[in-house]
Parts: structure tokens; sequence; C-alpha cells
């Protein structure tokens, strides 16, 4: 499969069952608006899609194999959330197939730093049958990618990219070193939580209740100097508040990934990551967000899902 050069990328984990929208997300968008969605990313060229078995409760694989995949570009992921046992990735995998109706993935992502070496040696082999185009890990720190690259170096491939938490108000991935090894190594980087699941949306927009909402109204209230800055940066460029927390990642080389179910949400992404900030205006965004000292979910949050490495 040839090379994919993403520039943002639709997200899935909001898909998923009238009672998951309403209780977790405050809403529920029918299914023909989000049909709709992917037509407008069609049109504005966004023709990647991040899934993942467990996405809205299990539901958005099946969903979008419903809705065809024959002209999208698939990200897909295997999860351990158990130590390694023999065809555990390739099983999973088959599954995903059959949600896709498809034969072959162009992005496999190992979802967490679990029994690394084991569990990429199946991808691996399924790559090389041509069933996975390209190779990435998720929730890996500097130390796992490293280790991720050199068994994928070992065997002549290429670790495509590290999808990992990031946005204005977490960047400890850039701050530690791995974003710069990814830019130096030819490695793209995803952001997944881009809009802090709502909190780098307009304060000033009313929402309905959620689960969501309830947890971070708390740290939005923390947060009143970085959305004036958020806001007057906006206000310049005629665009959005969460067009802002868009355009800043695109700035710093990062590939936003984007919960979208409805067609305008399609639309301002693809706007937004065409937007060039200045650099004073990427200072001020991130001088206000250290200040602010929201709290927000932790870049490593993952973590306590991977099991303790067995004795040897």
């Amino acid at each position: 499969m040839k090379g994919i050069e993403a520039k943002a990328v639709i997200g899935t984990n909001s898909w998923g069952s009238k009672a998951y929208g309403k209780v977790l997300r405050g809403s529920y968008v029918e299914d023909s608006i989000i049909i709709e969605a992917m037509r407008e990313a069609e049109n504005k060229g966004l023709m990647i899609y991040d899934l993942a078995r467990d996405y809205g409760l299990g539901k958005a694989q099946k969903m979008i194999g419903e809705f065809g995949t024959e002209n999208i570009i698939l990200s897909a992921k295997f999860t351990p959330m158990k130590h390694y046992k023999k065809n555990c990735v390739r099983r999973s995998f088959e599954k995903d197939l059959a949600d896709f109706k498809r034969e072959s993935i162009e992005i496999y992502w190992l979802h967490l730093p679990t029994d690394i070496e084991e569990h990429l040696a199946e991808m691996i082999e399924l790559y090389k049958e041509g069933r996975i185009g390209h190779i990435g890990v998720s929730n890996f720190d500097l130390d796992e990618c490293r280790l991720a690259k050199e068994i994928l170096d070992k065997e002549g491939i290429p670790l495509y990219g590290v999808q990992n938490h990031y946005s204005l108000i977490s960047r400890e991935w850039e701050k530690n070193g791995l974003l710069d090894w990814c830019r130096e190594n030819g490695i793209s980087f995803w952001a997944w939580a881009v809009l802090e699941e709502g909190m780098l949306t307009d304060p000033r927009v009313k929402t309905k209740f959620s689960l969501m909402k309830f947890f971070m109204d708390r740290q939005k209230r923390k947060m009143r100097e970085l959305y004036k800055v958020m806001i007057a940066v906006a206000n310049r460029h005629d665009i959005t508040v969460p067009q802002v927390a868009e355009a800043y990642c695109a700035n710093k080389g990062v590939v936003p990934v984007c919960g979208c179910r409805k067609p305008k949400q399609v639309s301002e992404l693809a706007e937004a990551v065409q937007i060039k900030l200045t650099e004073e205006e990427i200072r001020r965004l991130e001088q206000a967000a250290d200040s602010s000292n929201a709290k927000v979910m932790g870049h490593d949050m993952f973590r306590i899902l991977v099991p303790k490495k067995r004795r040897k």
C-alpha cells in the first residue's frame, strides 16, 4: 500500500447507540446525519477514519461497515487488555475485517504497550501478508516507541505513526521529547482528545447535560484567560473556538483526530488545519494554557490498563 499523508483524521469514538450518545455525549446523532458527514469528508478530502473495537461501546466499527468503507482509509487498532496469547492479534484482526466488510486495513495500531515484541510480531506477519498497509503504536512513551521502531526496522518495516493524547492543554509528549523524536524519524504523530472532550470549545455556547460535561465543567472555570485568548485568535482568523484548538495542533506538526458526527464539524476540521497561526498567537495560547493549571485526562491515562510485566 502507498504512503498515507494525514492532515486530519475523522474520529469515531463519539459514534454509537442512542443511549451512549445522550448519556455520555449529551446528544444522539442519527445515522443518516453521520452518513452526510462522511459525504462531506469525502468532498473535503478527509478520507481517514480512526476506529477501535471499544469505540461507541463496540458499535462504531459495525456502523462504518454498514455505511460503506470502499472509498475511505481505515485506521484500526488491536487493544491488548491482557498479556499476549498466541494468535490473539490475528483473531482480533479477523473480527475487525468482518466489521468493516474488508479484506485489508490501511493502518493498524498496537493500542497499548503490552508485550510489545510478541504483539508486534503478529502484526508484522499480517503486514507481510499484505493485509495491513502500515503499522503504528498508540499510548506509547518514548522508550517504548524506540523499541517498536527497532523491532520493525529489523524487518525492514517503517513505523508509520504514534497516536497519543495531545492538545493545547496537554503537551507532555512535546515537553519530554517524543514529538521531536517523531519529527526526526519521519514518523507521523496523531493526537486524540484534541478538544479535550469539549473543554476546548466555546464556553459561550450552551450545551446539554452529559457525563463528559459534568466532569469537565469544574476545570473549565480555571480556563477563563485561555478562553479569552482563544476567542481573540478565533475572531482574528474568522473561525470558531474549537477550530483554534484544531489549528494549533496542525501548526505544531500534529495530526488532529477529531470526533465528527455532523457535516459542519467535518467542514470546520478541514478548514482549521489550513489556518496559519502566527508565532505570537501560538506563544500566547501556550502561555495562557500553562497558567490555567486545568487538570485534564492524563497524557498517559491508559497506563493503568497495561498489565505488569511478566517475571522472566
